[in-house]
């Protein structure tokens, strides 16, 4: 992905992954009949051998699945370090921000025991905890990863 103001591209792979690590919600967009559709969810990660992937877990039934199941094409969406600057008119008030960008394809996990590693790649994301699932839990949603074919990020900081 060519970015316009290259000037606030991040390239380094420690970086994307300082913002990842601060974002507790991901969006997700997904495509419905050929009109857009987007859900806050939180997700867990892992990078490994230049590789992301995203682990994301739902009720067993709903739109969203509905519509990764026809299609399984997303664009993901994360961005934090928010900061309002001010300025002394309106057109030079500004943002502060750091953002990442990825596409990708998703994946569901059907086998148990994968379910629950995936499960607790969320929850050490999200909590800093691992945890032991039960496979009555585990059985009880959905679990889907997405395979990040690419992936740019960018920040406007102090």
């Amino acid at each position: 992905m060519k970015m316009r103001r290259a000037d606030r591209e991040i390239t380094d792979v420690t970086e994307i992954l300082k913002i990842i690590d601060a974002c507790k919600v991901c969006r997700m967009a997904m495509v419905e009949q050929g009109k857009p559709y987007i859900v806050p969810l939180n997700f867990g990660y892992t990078y490994q051998e230049g590789r992301f992937e995203f682990y994301f877990h739902s009720a067993l039934r709903g739109r969203k699945l509905d519509i990764l199941q026809e299609n399984p094409v997303v664009c993901l969406e994360l961005d934090g370090e928010h900061q309002l600057i001010e300025g002394d008119i309106a057109c030079r008030y500004s943002f502060l921000f750091a953002s990442v960008i990825a596409e990708g394809e998703v994946t569901f996990i059907e086998e148990l025991e994968e379910k629950k590693k995936a499960l607790n790649v969320m929850m050490k994301h999200i909590t800093g905890k691992t945890f032991v699932f039960e496979d009555k839990h585990a059985k009880g949603v959905a679990v889907f990863k997405v395979t990040v074919t690419a992936i740019s990020a960018k920040a406007r900081r102090k």
